[in-house]
């Protein structure tokens, strides 16, 4: 009896043998499936790469339209990121607004084009700095068939499908009338410019200079000057005017940061009252200063309506739509006896 109940014993170890591997092979069988959903398979076979993140539609379905300006220093960006923000709000388009430093960083512009290239853009609007560095990857942009739509300052070529500015040869000469009209005709005046690259700077330097050259013979422009639309070195350039042309009568300031140089620079060289400032943009020291009566006037742009058509426009060109070659965006001349007007008020900022 023993002998058989060791035999049935021996018999029955490979049979529960047999058992668990069969139970651990199920088991086993069930991890690899598990762990072979998990893990991902080579990328070089298409139907097994990994399946793309759900769409986000507040980040996918909206058209990407990078907005590159000219800077942040002065508080006309400000406004034109206002407009653009509007126009983005309104036809439902997502945006950037970015900008160097200074006005003089034509390097860094361009990088940060380079940048917004690199991210797909259905359409790109830019304000140029130099209106010839940006144009080899203005190309690039046009043989990608992304619309490019200038603001404020255009470039010297037929890349930008519009450009939405104001018509600075106008506005300067405009001032050019005013100053004549202030220092009764006759006199040495001189000119501080944000630089002499931008189509901005040469645009209003020459509408400023021309004007004067063609209307008025007895104005003599003693000399112009850059100063990057820095308010510190446009000070700097201003008095070194005035100490080597004491006789200096008027000074134009051809943009926000120009004119409150030469602002500064009358004031400290003592010259309130007897020296005409005449500035262009707007913003808090203008205003205060043109309230005051310490500068005499100044032409204003609609910054808003800037931004605002940059983006718009770039939008009517990813529909297709027709757009205009150039938008006129508008300027006023303003000063102390309608700067609180309802023409003018809304085109100030603060």
């Amino acid at each position: 009896m023993s002998l058989r109940i060791g035999t049935k014993r021996w018999m029955a170890v490979p049979a529960i043998m047999l058992l668990a591997a069969t139970v651990l092979g199920a088991c086993g069988g069930g991890n690899t499936a598990q762990q072979t959903a998990k893990t991902p398979a080579p990328a070089d076979k298409p139907a097994a790469t990994a399946p793309a993140p759900a769409a986000d539609p507040k980040k996918t379905d909206k058209i990407y339209i990078p907005v590159i300006s000219k800077g942040f220093q002065h508080q006309f960006w400000q406004a034109v990121k206002q407009g653009a923000e509007k126009a983005a709000k309104e036809f439902q388009v997502e945006i950037t607004f970015e900008g160097p430093e200074t006005e003089s960083q034509v390097d860094k512009q361009i990088e940060m084009l380079q940048a917004a290239l690199g991210k797909n853009p259905k359409a790109i609007a830019f304000a140029a700095l130099d209106s010839k560095a940006s144009i080899p990857l203005l190309q690039k942009a046009k043989a990608a068939n992304i619309p490019v739509v200038g603001f404020d300052s255009g470039v010297d070529s037929d890349i930008p499908i519009t450009t939405a500015a104001t018509d600075n040869v106008a506005a300067a000469a405009l001032a050019a009338d005013k100053m004549a009209e202030l220092i009764n005709s006759e006199g040495e005046i001189a000119l501080v410019v944000h630089d002499q690259t931008s189509r901005t700077g040469i645009d209003r330097r020459d509408g400023f200079v021309n004007r004067i050259k063609e209307k008025y013979p007895k104005i003599k422009i003693v000399d112009i000057q850059y100063g990057g639309g820095d308010q510190l070195k446009s000070t700097d350039l201003a008095k070194a005017i005035i100490q080597a042309h004491p006789n200096v009568k008027g000074f134009f300031g051809a943009n926000e940061g120009s004119a409150i140089g030469v602002l500064n620079a009358v004031g400290e060289m003592k010259k309130d009252g007897k020296i005409i400032v005449i500035g262009y943009d707007s913003g808090k020291q203008q205003i205060d200063a043109i309230k005051s009566g310490k500068m005499a006037g100044a032409i204003t742009q609609d910054p808003i309506g800037i931004g605002y058509w940059s983006v718009k426009a770039a939008v009517q060109a990813i529909k297709g739509e027709t757009v205009k070659k150039s938008i006129d965006t508008g300027f006023h001349w303003y000063d102390k006896t309608n700067i609180d007007s309802a023409e003018i008020k809304p085109l100030l900022y603060n």
